[in-house]
């Protein structure tokens, strides 16, 4: 990318985990400094020790400070740092907070507050998808109860009741008939005015057994954009990702070339500016609808840097820079594929667990990539999101990336917390994921009563996990002391060996 303007010499990341301790790679390695920012809970985490400075946040236990944007801002100001890079999640779709850094002098790496406030209202974000020619998922309205049953009458069922303001798969519910209408709508506006401070809903159309296929995207700001081709995002528990791949093997060039161009005909009406991802849902018989767009970084960025060779992190830091984007876009190579490691029992309704990591192996070789903020002996923090890590593989085809990512997972090793890796090793063995058979709904319906092979292993790996804290009487503040050796490795060293996709491994 050809940059016209100057870097930032010190950035604020205004997140936590794995996403700031990705952040912080790529800043490093552009010669930025970092600044953390940090809950109580957090007080000892890895990304704390990454950085070159780090701000304490005051706040209540779930939010920690995180989504207070007076105090993070005034982080950013005290620290001396030129920049904010918002991660995703907590603030990082605020248009109020956005508007916030620009007006304290500093520069957002991320699009516009206009651009991010209209197409975060997902009633507004349908408009202008309608208004460029994007198909849309049927939708009505949600006004009184009386007029919105009769809407939903007229929509048909079965439905979803949506928040407006929602994303990251929170803030929806499913609704079968009438009947159920009235508990969805109240469940969707508690939630929806919890989550994002606003809680207005819609309904949509339930569409049967949809693929979600998503395209990334970056824009200049003025009108032009590119993409990054696409992203299969189809296995999902609760609206929540759990295995992701670029390219998508449902695709055909056809309907690929088809969603790129809906994708870039929004970033361009929308002078949309730096990293982006428009969302669809592609039914049975290959017609796709407009789901939402999202303003930020996704975690399953990884997939599209692995076969692209760019660092979407740079992008967004040199285009929040003034920078210019390629005439063309990078050539995809290979297939890459994301497993996320939560903290969570999947025989137990994928129910959050905590915990304390008393032994931590991940896997390392040619075409793997780890994305974590993992260290022995940290406690895993209940009050925030429960994903802990990233695995991804990198392969020519997708046979030798499902056969690399199986192997990876398997190679993963976390005592002390139960996670999802069982569950991930079974879903990755299974004929549907090999054949790339699957939908939104498989997870649901294939997967709900999934048990692990043996109680017994469970008990062992348990007793296993409390002979070694006992044993070796790990602190619980793990990020302590790390600094320095942080600072000595590459800002890359941390992820283990990985590659983006050049050549055969």
């Amino acid at each position: 990318m050809k940059r016209t303007g100057h870097s930032p010499k010190r950035i604020l990341v205004a997140n936590r985990g794995e996403i700031a301790c990705r952040v912080m790679r790529s800043a490093r390695e552009m010669g930025i400094e970092t600044v953390a920012v940090y809950s109580h809970a957090d007080r000892g985490a890895l990304h704390v020790s990454m950085a070159d400075q780090a701000a304490g946040l005051e706040g209540d236990r779930k939010a920690g400070g995180y989504l207070d944007i007076e105090q993070v801002v005034g982080a950013a100001l005290g620290s001396g740092a030129d920049a904010v890079h918002p991660g995703y999640g907590f603030l990082a779709e605020n248009p109020a907070f956005a508007a916030a850094v620009e007006e304290a002098g500093l520069v957002f790496i991320g699009p516009a507050p206009a651009t991010m406030e209209a197409m975060g209202d997902k009633i507004r974000a349908r408009q202008l998808a309608l208004e460029n020619g994007v198909p849309v998922i049927p939708a009505a309205e949600a006004r009184d109860l009386e007029a919105t049953q009769k809407a939903a009458a007229e929509l048909g069922y079965p439905l979803l009741v949506k928040a407006a303001a929602g994303g990251g798969g929170h803030g929806m519910r499913a609704v079968a008939d009438g009947e159920e209408l009235a508990a969805a709508l109240r469940g969707t506006r508690r939630e929806a005015l919890s989550a994002f401070g606003d809680e207005r809903v819609y309904l949509e159309k339930l569409i049967d057994r949809p693929r979600h296929i998503e395209v990334q995207l970056f824009g200049d700001g003025k009108g032009q954009a590119l993409d990054l081709g696409e992203r299969e995002c189809s296995l999902q528990r609760r609206h929540q990702k759990i295995i992701e791949e670029s390219p998508s093997a449902a695709v055909g060039e056809g309907l690929r070339r088809r969603i790129r161009q809906a994708a870039l005909k929004l970033a361009s009406a929308t002078r949309y500016r730096g990293a982006g991802t428009v969302e669809f849902l592609v039914d049975g018989k290959g017609s796709f609808y407009f789901l939402e767009m999202n303003t930020r970084l996704q975690v399953e960025h990884a997939v599209t840097e692995m076969v692209s060779s760019v660092d979407m992190v740079r992008w967004q830091i040199e285009l929040a820079s003034g920078g210019v984007l390629p005439d063309r876009r990078p050539e995809a190579r290979g297939h890459a594929i994301e497993c996320r490691v939560y903290a969570e029992d999947p025989a137990a309704g994928f129910l959050p667990c905590g915990g304390r990591i008393a032994r931590l192996e991940l896997p390392a070789g040619a075409g793997l990539r780890v994305d974590s903020a993992l260290v022995e002996g940290m406690d895993i923090a209940v009050e925030y999101d429960p994903l802990l890590a990233k695995v991804i593989a990198w392969a020519p085809d997708r046979p030798q990336a499902v056969a690399r990512i199986r192997g990876a997972v398997a190679a993963t090793s976390i005592l002390g917390a139960t996670t999802n890796l069982g569950f991930l090793d079974d879903m990755l063995a299974s004929k549907d994921f090999a054949e790339a058979c699957f939908d939104t709904t498989t997870v649901e319906r294939s997967w709900n009563n999934w048990r692990p092979p043996s109680e017994g292993a469970g008990f062992e790996m348990a007793a296993a996990a409390a002979a070694l804290l006992s044993l070796n009487a790990v602190p619980s503040r793990a990020g302590a002391g790390r600094t320095a050796a942080h600072r000595a490795e590459g800002p890359w060293q941390t992820l283990g060996p990985w590659r983006l996709g050049k050549g055969s491994p």
